[in-house]
């Protein structure tokens, strides 16, 4: 784990180090690229392939839809625990879509023109759910019910299937809550192609959201403009900024839930006190060798692993908005005037008693998350986003007659003669 202090000598450019932006290599690309030209010409039996390939499942083209048959059977397989927190996590997630919708709206322009937007959902989306190493029956309600909620009436999910064919029964029942309408057994870049293509089997959509591994993301950037895209969130990230007033437990604890996500996963802590930093290393160490995912997590902490001591509270804040992680944890005695200058962070989990964990299964705000440094450019996954806008104009015989004069000045300058006359015939 890397550890930078604002006494190094070489501490600017230890920062500026930190810095990145999320871009695929030459291979990804080239590899999503014949993926994606594969699907596109010659449709399921790629699909098929690809499934085999990278998957190791040798489905047909009638087993790649989840039935319901198999959906009832995973429903009685999952024990009533699990579907108890999978309800109450979807009844969060619900409550916040629902609130976060946005509303039909109109007023009066100055010439008097009535003027607004009104909103549709998008008739049928497809939400991709991660498999790998773990079964993300989160991102199956922080997906799937944003889509539910805005009143989208088709709702695709593709999921990989393990090497036997099936789909872990506890995400195909957090899927029927959520209420996805249609499950494939597919993942990867091949399951971007077919929600964007469409293949004999699977119609395509018109938006496609949710995360996934470097393959899923590039997938989804080559496919922009064929298909409307949420964001292209990756490997997931933590950075935590506290000073003295922190528990250091609980941030190795944050640091280490973070970690092990694997592979390229991020963690980062950022303090004002030498004493937490140290305190916070400690308890990594020594909470890192109780966890199961050991090998994982270390993997994490070697490559993505940092902790910065900063001069003050505020330098630590320019670094984060500098970084841009998906997640932020704030702790601090001033927290709550230290929010509204935190401006890129993803989500931001504030005070001691605030673990990303919550955010990732229950609190009610997507965990799919802008990741790489896109969070300044980028939100994360909300209702909205699949709701298409449309924006209205209506004039009366007055608002139209106070409009000529401006609108016959811009197509003056314009030489649009046509524009001027549409709106003068109106008036003679």
């Amino acid at each position: 784990m890397k550890v930078i202090r604002h006494s190094d000598p070489d501490y600017a450019s230890a920062l500026r180090s930190l810095n990145r932006r999320a871009e695929a290599s030459d291979q990804v690309r080239e590899v999503v690229a014949d993926v994606l030209k594969q699907v596109r010409s010659r449709g399921d039996e790629a699909l098929l392939e690809f499934t085999q390939k990278f998957d190791g499942a040798h489905l047909t083209m009638p087993t790649l839809r989840v039935t319901e048959a198999e959906i009832a059977a995973a429903v009685a397989a999952t024990d009533a625990r699990t579907q108890d927190a999978l309800r109450a996590s979807h009844r969060n997630v619900q409550a916040f879509a629902v609130a976060s919708l946005r509303k039909p709206w109109s007023m009066t322009n100055a010439q008097g023109a009535e003027i607004g937007e009104i909103y549709h959902p998008f008739e049928r989306v497809g939400c991709y759910v991660p498999g790998g190493t773990a079964p993300l029956v989160s991102t199956a309600i922080m997906t799937v019910t944003f889509a539910a909620a805005a009143g989208c009436p088709e709702i695709v999910v593709c999921t990989p299937c393990g090497r036997d064919g099936t789909v872990n029964p506890g995400l195909l029942t957090a899927l029927k809550i959520a209420g996805a309408t249609e499950i494939y057994k597919v993942g990867g870049a091949q399951a971007i192609a077919a929600m964007a293509y469409g293949t004999m089997t699977i119609k395509p959509v018109l938006k496609i959201v949710g995360p996934g591994n470097s393959y899923v993301v590039e997938a989804k950037r080559q496919a922009f403009g064929v298909v409307s895209i949420d964001l292209l969130p990756g490997p997931s990230e933590v950075v935590i900024l506290a000073d003295k007033t922190a528990n250091p437990a609980f941030i190795a604890a944050d640091f280490l839930a973070q970690a092990e996500h694997g592979k390229d996963s991020g963690a980062g802590f950022i303090t004002d006190d030498e004493s937490i930093l140290e305190a916070v290393l400690q308890q990594i160490t020594e909470q890192a060798a109780k966890l199961g995912r050991q090998a994982m997590v270390q993997s994490v902490l070697d490559k993505g692993g940092f902790g910065i001591l900063v001069r003050d509270m505020q330098e630590g804040v320019k670094l984060v908005n500098d970084y841009a992680p998906e997640h932020l944890v704030l702790i601090a005695s001033n927290q709550e005037q230290l929010i509204p200058q935190v401006r890129t962070a993803g989500a931001i989990f504030v005070g001691n008693y605030s673990p990303v964990a919550i955010g990732d299964f229950l609190a009610g705000p997507s965990h799919t998350l802008p990741t790489g440094g896109a969070g300044k450019s980028f939100p994360g996954l909300m209702a909205d986003m699949f709701q298409r806008r449309t924006s209205i104009v209506h004039l009366t015989p007055e608002s139209c007659a106070k409009s000529e004069p401006i609108v016959r000045a811009f197509a003056d300058v314009e030489g649009l003669d046509a524009h001027g006359e549409s709106v003068a015939i109106r008036l003679r």
